[in-house]
């Protein structure tokens, strides 16, 4: 991105930015030794170009490089100060970034990166300074050149990495429009979003953006929640109705009353939670550190035995012994290394932003991977937490259908949640429910109206046999089956039984998906739930989940967990989130589902926006594609370095084998490059 653009696209989303800025800049400052908060990816691109404009005529000048290409480069009187000229133009403009960097990380005492880069360079500019001043040797100045100019491309594509996975959060702040229409009176004005303060009105129209987090208070519209969720159906809002700032309006207007601004809305706290789980470290991270750290020693004592050795084996030829030494502290630069697990890290955290998974810390998504149970909370995680309908059984004289419209006309006006489950089944099965008359509520027991000229009531089992009517044979049956399943049974009557209308908590239609596809990839499932075992039992036999902890008050939920975890059983806990923290909290990794807009569950690992229980196998899906990619980006970073520091010091020499200091800096920029590239393919995994 132009510095240009970079500074408007942030000065226009301050408000939201200000999280995501702060939280990855800390964050980059010691994810691997240098410091990545001051290098954006412009400022190397500005350096790389220059640098190779420079380095042309370096080359086209060396007497070196023309003696070992066996060419007559063009010669006139001066021509051979050329290369140096232009070679410490090189050194101060494009090398100096190195060189404090270096300073940075030897001053808090961990030598890295940077340390490694401006070792390299210090000795071949000195060196070269040495021959060109009279010393025996061939001078380096081409050498450094390249090197330089190689080392500011890796550095490029590094940093355009780094800003590509931190712009996912950039992404998310541009979601939210900088302008609102505000409501003042009786006519609407423009105002910049960070002047809203809560309580204000503002009116979002037909296509909009949401401006803020609030509440409809007038209008109605389905809205599209995606960002958070990454469900990309359209959720109908209407007066009362919770919106978030980002979500796009569709078709009506609403006027939505400001409940938060800024840094406490939802995708401020999304974007915060992300930029924290960029910067913090995981298991993985801290070995790849210290990898890096080790290699700085490895480097120099690498680089003091070649030393010696050649020394030893050639003392007559100091350029050759100095041009290995060199050789190898290039070749030893852990660069790749040092990007294989942050950028891997950082693309994970942000793709998985997008789809509704928010990870609180890396160290639970990298747990993920090994998990050898998943217990799931029963309610509002598997089902849905409300009544609905399960069985319509009737009796001889009318049909399903008809049962449920005469029940439903009852129900029609009534708020209660059976009373809602009944009227959404006659809707689910595209009834016309004729209106009732002369409605009136038995107390607790149900309800009785007129419809279609005759009386009908919806009642408990008690009032059948209060007004002395026969129940079915068919019928006793079916109601013992269902309240032995733990369903609530209620009877359609009005001078006989006509049926009755089994409802229970209705199971999330994903819920058999995601849990048939956890059992198939080798995970057991099993459920937790405080509801009567009958219930327990009936919901994990619709799911084909066989361990079932039934009974469960919500303080002896974190027990069950333990209790699992006895024999070094790896859990993760899927819960709500409310009641359910100190068993997320117990869990190996914790998940709270179907958060919504309340980001900011402590207790878990990983939080899904979404309800959708699917969601707990993507987080695995992405744990262990996360993983795979950190393994491979640290074998190519350290495979590479194994294999390049003996060649470079010459253990080949006698098979012809030599590594030039400029081969090496391709190398080591080539490998950088590819770390960069594989991580990129994270975004092709299938979640």
């Amino acid at each position: 991105m132009p510095d240009d653009a970079e500074h408007e696209h942030h000065a226009g989303h301050d408000h939201a930015h200000h999280h995501a800025s702060t939280g990855s800049a800390t964050g980059h400052d010691h994810h691997d030794g240098h410091d990545h908060s001051h290098h954006d990816p412009a400022q190397f691109r500005r350096k790389f170009w220059l640098s190779l404009v420079l380095t042309i005529p370096t080359l086209v000048f060396s007497q070196g490089l023309q003696e070992i290409l066996g060419l007559d480069g063009p010669r006139f009187p001066g021509s051979e100060f050329i290369p140096a000229a232009f070679a410490i133009a090189i050194f101060f403009y494009g090398g100096l970034v190195f060189l404090r960097g270096g300073i940075g990380e030897l001053r808090a005492k961990q030598p890295g990166m940077m340390t490694l880069i401006s070792l390299a360079i210090v000795v071949a500019l000195g060196y070269s300074v040495a021959v060109t001043l009279g010393f025996p040797g061939m001078d380096f100045w081409w050498e450094l050149a390249t090197l330089i100019t190689i080392m500011l491309l890796g550095h490029w594509v590094e940093m355009s990495a780094i800003m590509g996975a931190q712009n996912a959060l950039g992404e998310l702040a541009k979601l939210i429009p900088d302008e609102a229409d505000l409501v003042h009176g009786d006519h609407v004005m423009t105002v910049a979003v960070n002047t809203l303060t809560v309580g204000d009105h503002v009116l979002v129209r037909p296509g909009a953006a949401v401006p803020v987090d609030g509440v409809v208070t007038d209008g109605a519209s389905e809205v599209n929640e995606s960002l958070l969720t990454g469900e990309s159906t359209l959720v109908a809002k209407d007066v009362g109705a919770d919106v978030i700032a980002g979500s796009l309006n569709g078709s009506g207007a609403l006027t939505v009353r400001v409940a938060k601004t800024g840094d406490d809305t939802a995708i401020a706290g999304v974007m915060k939670l992300v930029a924290d789980a960029q910067a913090s470290k995981s298991g993985a991270q801290v070995l790849a550190d210290r990898a890096a750290a080790l290699l700085f020693y490895v480097a120099v004592a690498a680089a003091v035995i070649t030393l010696v050795v050649w020394a030893l084996i050639t003392p007559d030829d100091p350029a050759f012994v100095i041009e290995r030494v060199v050789t190898v502290l290039i070749i030893a630069c852990p660069h790749a290394l040092g990007l294989a697990i942050p950028l891997v890290a950082q693309l994970s955290t942000a793709i998985a932003a997008r789809k509704g998974l928010l990870i609180r810390s890396r160290a639970a998504l990298e747990d993920a991977r090994n998990i050898d149970v998943v217990l799931f909370d029963k309610t509002g995680t598997l089902t849905e937490g409300k009544q609905g309908v399960a069985t319509v059984n009737s009796a001889g004289t009318v049909t399903a259908d008809e049962l449920v419209r005469l029940a439903a006309s009852v129900e029609a006006s009534s708020e209660h949640p059976i009373a809602r489950a009944i009227v959404a089944e006659a809707t689910t099965r595209g009834l016309t429910v004729p209106a009732a008359t002369e409605f009136a509520s038995l107390a607790g027991r149900g309800a009785e109206a007129h419809v279609d000229g005759r009386h009908v009531t919806v009642a408990s089992q008690r009032v059948v046999i209060e007004r002395g009517l026969q129940i079915p044979a068919d019928l006793v049956h079916a109601a013992k089956d269902a309240t032995g399943q733990g369903m609530t049974v209620v009877f359609v009557l009005d001078d006989a039984v006509l049926g009755l209308i089994a409802l229970a908590d209705v199971i999330r239609p994903e819920s058999a998906e995601a849990v048939a596809e956890l059992q198939k990839s080798g995970v057991r499932v099993a459920m937790l739930t405080g509801d009567s075992r009958d219930v327990g039992n009936w919901v994990a036999a619709q799911l084909g989940i066989t361990e079932v902890f039934a009974e469960v008050l919500p303080g002896q939920k974190s027990e069950v967990v333990a209790t699992l975890q006895r024999d070094g059983t790896r859990v993760a806990m899927v819960g709500d989130g409310v009641n359910d923290a100190p068993a997320l909290a117990q869990a190996d990794v914790g998940i709270a589902i179907g958060a919504g807009t309340d980001v900011a569950i402590e207790s878990a690992g990983i939080v899904l926006a979404s309800s959708d229980p699917r969601g707990v196998l993507a987080a695995f899906r992405l744990s262990r594609a996360t993983y795979r990619k950190m393994q491979q980006n640290l074998w190519w970073g350290a495979g590479y370095n194994v294999i390049g520091i003996p060649l470079a010091a010459g253990v080949l020499f006698g098979a012809g084998i030599l590594l030039s200091p400029a081969v090496g800096a391709i190398f080591m920029s080539v490998s950088t490059i590819v770390v960069a590239l594989n991580a990129q393919l994270l975004r092709r995994v299938k979640l």
